[in-house]
């Protein structure tokens, strides 16, 4: 029982540093997220201490909006902490790989299966909704890389739909922040023998990519590809 309290104890003082440094890196994109924060913890505690003395409840009203104001602080604070990761996350190589590898449970993600000398990108990503390759930079480009992988994608696992996704904010393409959502919602057609037989038959391929040291998240802008390594 002490070991357990000692290791909870111990937890809370990391859980609090890490709340501090997600806090310090989102205030450096957006400055104001402490008060913004602060003002919809005050106006949720305030409203429903209002509504507490309408209605002659003050106390039980104002222990309801103490907590749903701490709820609301903590889902606006989510919120503009994972915008300003995108911030900074966006336009950088690797990127895409980064929020595919946290899509959720159910896929399995292979980063940069392709990637010419430019670092245009694809990424491969399967699960019950089939293959999907991301990929990331200039549009032109990638869309050569794209065709070059959905054919072999279509020739080692043919009972799995394959998807293809260019990263990016014009028209036709997915904005970073919602690559994750747009994986969601694909609809889901593979049982999962079938996802693990289609790991399976890729795992066997290869992959060009394969025997390449690669960062995990975002790649240095200045990385380049190592000598003898494959280039499309």
């Amino acid at each position: 029982m002490a070991r357990k309290d000692k290791a909870e104890n111990s937890a809370n003082p990391g859980r609090l540093k890490q709340i501090a440094l997600t806090y310090k890196m989102t205030r450096r994109v957006d400055p104001k997220v402490g008060l913004v924060v602060a003002g919809v913890g005050i106006v949720t505690f305030g409203v429903f201490l209002a509504i507490g003395f309408l209605i002659g409840h003050p106390v039980y009203l104002g222990i309801l909006g103490f907590l749903l104001a701490f709820l609301a602080m903590a889902i606006v604070f989510g919120r503009r902490a994972e915008r300003a990761a995108f911030g900074q996350m966006e336009g950088q190589p690797g990127a895409a790989a980064a929020v595919l590898q946290n899509v959720g449970r159910g896929w399995t993600t292979t980063p940069a299966i392709a990637m010419n000398r430019n670092q245009d990108v694809v990424h491969r990503a399967v699960g019950r909704a089939g293959i999907v390759l991301v990929a990331e930079g200039n549009p032109n480009r990638v869309k050569t890389l794209l065709a070059a992988e959905k054919k072999r994608m279509a020739r080692v696992a043919v009972d799995a739909p394959v998807h293809d996704i260019i990263v990016g904010n014009d028209e036709g393409q997915v904005p970073l922040k919602k690559l994750r959502t747009t994986m969601t919602k694909l609809p889901r057609v593979l049982t999962g023998s079938q996802v693990t037989q289609a790991n399976d038959r890729l795992r066997a391929m290869g992959d060009l990519m394969s025997n390449m040291p690669l960062p995990k998240g975002p790649m240095p802008k200045g990385m380049r590809m190592p000598r003898g390594g494959k280039m499309r």
